[in-house]
């Protein structure tokens, strides 16, 4: 069944570093085999805290496993103050991820802040296949911009836009796709609500969802990320975190 199964691992701390204003890598080593798609995610307990923090990958190489956070609160300043040879506690191989199996010869990727992070990893999937997506990434300030230059050492054309447009096009990710009309047949796309939706409404084109920033407990339990689509009510954590556009239903 999608999203509910997942195992219990150990992981090694390799690195905790801050890499943008609020956002902060965290490279660990250990099993990645649980790992089937780009766009899944883990739960990382945190010490001193009941709930697990659900976090999307953002790459996998090997036995390395590399996450993105942003530190927003308590549990996320544990996390910021992990140390390498620490010891990891990580519930792996949770959510559906992105599909490779799409039809698509012209993808686009649009990430909107720490929304970037499981992106990386479904753009070097589609590079192993042959193909070469456009990548929009959208920021508050160019004191949050992360990633652009691993997209970009891939060889791929990357677009920026920021709010204050302190870096590439002024405003927001949409408005950076209609500057620069990328020619794309399929959309991928992680990011803020908002954000998700406005592309929803103004591309006509298919795409799929990732709608991790809406994750709370990570397992469905909780009922506090339960969304309304064309087949009825699902949790993110569970049924997700990906869907397809045409399944969700905004109001």
């Amino acid at each position: 069944m999608k999203g509910d199964r997942h195992k219990h691992r150990f992981f090694r701390v390799v690195s905790n570093r801050k890499v943008a204003a609020k956002t902060w890598e965290l490279a660990l080593e250990g099993d990645t085999s649980d790992f089937t798609a780009p766009g899944q995610f883990v739960n990382i307990a945190v010490a001193g805290k009941y709930l697990r923090r659900p976090i999307s990958v953002c790459d996998i190489s090997g036995s390395r496993l590399t996450l993105l956070y942003d530190v927003v609160g308590e549990g996320t300043e544990v996390m910021s103050e992990m140390k390498p040879g620490d010891t990891a506690d990580v519930l792996t191989g949770l959510g559906n991820g992105f599909s490779l199996a799409v039809k698509t010869d012209k993808p686009l990727l649009v990430g909107g802040g720490i929304g970037c992070a499981p992106l990386l990893m479904l753009a070097r999937s589609l590079c192993k296949e042959g193909k070469r997506p456009v990548v929009v990434l959208g920021f508050n300030t160019a004191a949050d911009v992360v990633l652009k230059k691993e997209f970009e050492d891939m060889g791929l054309d990357v677009y920026v836009s920021t709010a204050d447009g302190s870096e590439g096009t002024r405003g927001f990710v949409t408005d950076a796709i209609a500057e620069k009309n990328p020619d794309f047949d399929y959309f991928y796309t992680c990011g803020p609500l908002p954000m998700l939706r406005a592309l929803c409404e103004r591309l006509a084109q298919p795409g799929e969802l990732s709608l991790e920033s809406r994750m709370a407990c990570g397992f469905g339990i909780c009922m506090c990320c339960v969304l309304e689509t064309r087949s009825g009510l699902k949790g993110i954590c569970k049924a997700g975190p990906v869907f397809p556009k045409d399944e969700l239903i905004w109001k």
